[in-house]
C-alpha cells in the first residue's frame, strides 16, 4: 500500500499572493481616501429655486415689509399718545395751580377784611351800600326815560246801566252763536210743529211707559223730544185710590244738521243779514233776543250784546259746553234778560 504524499505548508508562492492582496487593499483604501478628500472640498452646485419657492419668498419679504411698516406706525401712535398725556398732566397741572392762586388770594382778602377795625369795616361795607344804591337808582332812570318815552294808550271805559235780570215770558227769539258765527234759531216753530206732533203720537204711552220723536230740519235743526207717561191721583178728598194718567214732556233737543251754520259777527250786523231779518218782526224794549253761546265765541257775545243794547233789546245769555246741544226741560230755567 502507498503511503500519502504529505504537503508543506511553506510552499512557495502563497506569501507572494498574500502580499499581492495586501497591496491591493491597501491601493483601494488609498483610492477611497483621496476620493473622499476631493468630494468634500468640491463646491456644492445647486439648482435654482422652483416658482412657489419664489413667490412664497415675494410674500414673505411683503410680510416682512408690511410687519415694518405697522410697527413704525405703532411707534409714531405711541409717540402721539404719550405727547398728549404730556400735555394733559401739564394742564392739570397748571389748573391745580390757578385754583390754588384763587383760593389764595381769596383768603387773602378776607384776612384783610379781618384785619380791618370796626370803624373800617362800616365804611367799607357803607361805600358797597351807596355802590348798590347807586347802580338800582340808575336802573330806575333807565326805566323811566323808555317809560316817557312809550306813549301811553288811552283806555276807554265803558259804562252800561247795571242790569237787572228779569225772567223772559214771551216776545223772545233765539240764535246760536257758535265757532264765531251766529245763527237764527226757529224755536217757536219747532215747538209748534212739536205739540200738533205730540198730540197724535201721545196715545202710544198707553202701552210703554216713554216715548222718543224727531221733527224737522226747520231752519238747520231737528227737535228731538221725549213723552213720558205720568200719574196723577184722582179724588184725593174722597180717598178712593183712582189714578190717572197723562202724556208729560221729559225733554226736547234742538240738533243742527250741519256743523258750521250762521254768519260772521261782521255779516250779521250788516244791512240785510239773515241776523237782522230774524230781528225784523220783534219790538225793540219789548222783546228779548235770548243767545245760546258755546265758550269759544264769548268775545262775539260781547261785542253782540253791545250793538244789540244800543238797538233797544234786551239780551239774555245761555252759555253751554262744548258738546252739548240746545235743550229745554219742566226741570230747566227760563232766560233771564237784562
Amino acid at each position: 500500500m502507498r503511503r500519502p504524499i504529505r504537503q508543506n505548508g511553506n510552499a512557495p508562492g502563497q506569501d507572494s499572493f498574500l502580499d499581492i492582496v495586501a497591496n491591493i487593499v491597501g491601493i483601494l483604501i488609498i483610492l477611497v481616501m483621496v476620493v473622499g478628500m476631493r468630494v468634500k472640498n468640491m463646491p456644492v452646485v445647486l439648482d435654482g429655486p422652483d416658482e412657489a419657492t419664489q413667490a412664497a419668498l415675494a410674500g414673505l419679504k411683503r410680510d416682512r415689509a408690511l410687519v415694518s411698516s405697522v410697527r413704525r406706525d405703532v411707534l409714531r401712535l405711541e409717540e402721539k399718545i404719550a405727547a398728549v398725556g404730556r400735555e394733559a398732566i401739564l394742564r392739570k397741572v397748571e389748573r391745580l395751580h390757578l385754583i390754588t392762586a384763587a383760593s389764595q388770594a381769596s383768603q387773602a382778602l378776607d384776612a384783610r377784611h379781618q384785619a380791618l377795625d370796626a370803624d373800617a369795616r362800616k365804611d367799607f361795607d357803607l361805600r358797597r351800600a351807596v355802590s348798590e344804591s347807586r347802580a338800582e337808582l340808575d336802573l330806575l332812570d333807565q326805566r323811566r326815560a323808555r317809560a316817557r318815552q312809550a306813549e301811553a294808550a288811552p283806555k276807554v271805559v265803558q259804562c252800561y246801566p247795571t242790569p237787572i235780570s228779569r225772567p223772559v215770558d214771551d216776545h223772545e227769539v233765539h240764535f246760536q252763536l257758535q265757532g264765531g258765527l251766529i245763527v237764527f234759531v226757529p224755536m217757536q216753530e219747532l215747538i209748534a210743529e212739536f205739540k200738533a206732533d205730540a198730540r197724535t203720537k201721545a196715545r202710544r204711552l198707553l202701552r210703554v211707559p216713554e216715548l222718543t220723536e224727531t221733527i224737522g230740519p226747520g231752519g238747520g235743526f231737528r227737535l228731538k223730544y221725549t213723552l213720558r207717561r205720568e200719574r196723577v191721583a184722582l179724588e184725593l178728598d174722597r180717598g178712593t185710590g183712582a189714578v190717572g194718567t197723562y202724556a208729560g214732556l221729559k225733554q226736547l233737543v234742538l240738533i243742527p244738521t250741519r256743523s258750521r251754520m250762521g254768519e260772521t259777527l261782521q255779516d250779521a250786523l250788516a244791512e240785510g243779514s239773515d241776523f237782522r231779518r230774524a230781528l225784523g218782526h220783534l219790538r225793540p224794549g219789548r222783546s228779548t233776543v235770548t243767545i245760546w253761546t258755546y265758550p269759544d265765541s264769548f268775545a262775539e257775545f260781547r261785542a253782540l250784546k253791545q250793538e244789540l243794547y244800543a238797538m233797544g233789546y234786551e239780551t239774555a245769555g245761555r252759555p253751554l259746553p262744548f258738546g252739548i246741544p240746545i235743550s229745554a226741560s219742566p226741570e230747566g230755567s227760563k232766560s233771564a234778560a237784562e
